[in-house]
């Protein structure tokens, strides 16, 4: 499992690659933090991407979890879309790929400028 000891980690491997201007897929993530993908690690590791984006919430700070994304598409897993109310219905088509890009470009933009 990935731990909650490898919530800093996750974190300032996510700015830097908003920095950069970038996604990450899942399997990435876990690459760098050590782990071989699996579906338990990756759940794991989505309960840590939900707690960073708590903590950019309160901050103020843009989402972070928007840049983990899956390898086939592009785009973030199904629990990430679950539960917004402010994301369009279908998150597989163009509406959700223009949704995530102005996400990922809110996090470009604000980590690329600190």
């Amino acid at each position: 499992m990935v731990a909650a000891a490898d919530l800093p980690e996750v974190k300032a491997l996510l700015i830097a690659a908003a920095r950069s201007g970038r996604d990450l897929s899942y399997s990435e993530m876990l690459l760098a933090l050590g782990y071989r993908f699996s579906r338990p690690k990756m759940r794991s590791l989505c309960r840590l991407l939900d707690a960073i984006d708590a903590d950019a919430r309160s901050a103020g700070e843009p989402e972070l979890a928007v840049l983990v994304v899956r390898e086939s598409d592009r785009l973030p897993g199904q629990g990430w879309w679950v539960g917004r109310r402010d994301a369009p219905p279908d998150w597989t088509g163009p509406d959700a790929r223009r949704f995530v890009a102005s996400r990922q470009a809110r996090a470009f933009a604000y980590w690329r400028d600190q």
